[in-house]
């Protein structure tokens, strides 16, 4: 990651930390891309805030400027990320797509993502145990966007009418899980490969014609 890769807006910190300057907007994206390797490398216990700043370039008092603690910090990452991966879902899609492009598009932008920011599978996963708000709202705010995505179907008639948010969450189930074999432990298959037979299950399902 670096500093460009997600604009300041997208960061929510607690009130009276966000920064007013250019400056300073770039100095806490720097912290929170640090961050974000710092955790995926070593984990939310063996992570150190002197480890963070070093990766950043930044000097320990900034950290403070910021953030109270460790704590903190990974919970506005848990957030952070999860509003990364809706910004980049959302710019991938059209509104001249069908809803079976649709949900393509979007995995497709997740799987990009995934690739690219190996870490957030482990900040997530760990988020269970360090962040459990966060962790459920990652997931739910998630699933919800999927849920309108497929209700958005049936309405222009694309998808089944009994369609409903525990279709959702199997959905977002599958792209979780196709994300970590294929973007994160191995690279055996690209983003439009596995996007595509993921389209083709939503599609046709599996049952033998």
């Amino acid at each position: 990651m670096n500093s460009d890769s997600a604009p300041p807006s997208s960061v929510s910190l607690p009130e009276g930390k966000q920064p007013r300057t250019e400056r300073g907007r770039r100095t806490m994206r720097k912290l929170l891309d640090a961050a974000a390797l710092e955790f995926g490398e070593k984990g939310f216990h063996e992570a150190s805030i002197s480890g963070i700043t070093r990766r950043a370039g930044t000097a320990l008092g900034s950290f403070y400027t910021y953030f109270d603690s460790k704590e903190e910090l990974f919970q506005t990452l848990v957030k952070d990320l999860s509003t990364r991966v809706a910004v980049e879902a959302k710019k991938a899609l059209d509104d001249e797509l069908g809803a079976l492009q649709t949900e393509r598009a979007a995995l497709h932008a997740f799987l990009c993502f995934a690739r690219e920011h190996k870490e957030i599978y482990r900040i997530i996963d760990e988020s269970e145990f360090v962040d459990p708000v966060s962790f459920r709202k990652h997931y739910e705010t998630t699933a919800g966007r999927i849920t309108e995505r497929l209700q958005a179907g049936v309405a222009k008639g694309e998808l089944r009418d009994d369609l409903n948010e525990a279709h959702a969450w199997a959905i977002m189930g599958m792209n979780v899980f196709l994300g970590l074999r294929y973007m994160v432990w191995s690279e055996e298959c690209s983003p439009e490969e596995i996007a595509d037979l993921a389209n083709g299950l939503l599609r046709r399902g599996i049952a033998a014609d």
